[in-house]
């Protein structure tokens, strides 16, 4: 799932652990982190959307901090 305008996400009332990349105005990948539920994420300043998937999936792509993503 796409975000837009996010600078921050929670998992609060979720029951499964997520997968999530902060990304910047040019889509390049500020942070990576997998959050367990029921947890508020950090405030990233500098991200404008957020990418939300199952947990592991980001490692599964080989996304890593600083790689520029398209979206489609």
């Amino acid at each position: 799932m796409l975000l837009t305008r996010a600078k921050s996400v929670h998992t609060l009332g979720m029951r499964f652990a997520i997968d999530v990349a902060h990304l910047d105005s040019d889509g390049v990948v500020l942070r990576l982190t997998t959050m367990k539920p029921r947890r508020l994420g950090a405030f990233i300043m500098h991200s404008r959307s957020v990418i939300e998937t199952e947990a592991g999936a980001l490692a599964r792509w080989g996304v890593v901090k600083g790689d520029r993503l398209e979206i489609r």
